[in-house]
């Protein structure tokens, strides 16, 4: 099993952030990587069971279950479906927390999964550089106008 966590503080409050990110559906809102997304089969987008199914700005597609979802922890947590890389047994968590030095977000996101021999750490490293800390970049420069 290989496990990726990466973390940052944003400079803006919690619930601020939360508010920008917690919508399941809502990635190509706030993620500069994502360029359409919907939920299928008409469920909610917090809804625990519910599958995102967007499309990378690179072409792939990839659909994610819904696996928690939390207004009250500021945590959504989900599980890959589909990729277009060799993983499987993948389960990643968002999780906000209030920082109250300067009312300000400190944001981590982890993922476990498996991969096979040779892979596993080039896809760890994209995950965590690309997205999780791509994503954090983009809500710094939303936040504050600078990355």
């Amino acid at each position: 099993m290989t496990t990726v966590t990466i973390s940052s503080i944003i400079d803006a409050p919690v619930e601020k952030v939360w508010a920008r990110i917690r919508d399941f559906n809502g990635l190509p809102s706030w993620h500069p990587r994502m360029v359409e997304s919907h939920i299928e089969d008409g469920k909610s987008a917090t809804e625990t069971g519910c599958v995102r199914n967007f499309t990378l700005a690179s072409g792939p597609k990839i659909r994610e279950k819904l696996t928690a979802f939390s207004d009250e922890d500021f945590l959504v947590s989900y599980s890959i479906i589909e990729h277009p890389a060799p993983i499987s047994n993948h389960s990643s968590t968002l999780k906000l927390h209030r920082v109250t030095d300067g009312d300000r977000t400190f944001a981590e996101w982890t993922a476990s999964f498996e991969a096979p021999d040779g892979e596993a750490d080039k896809i760890a490293d994209g995950m965590g550089a690309n997205v999780f800390q791509g994503g954090f970049n983009a809500l710094q420069e939303h936040f504050t106008g600078k990355s």
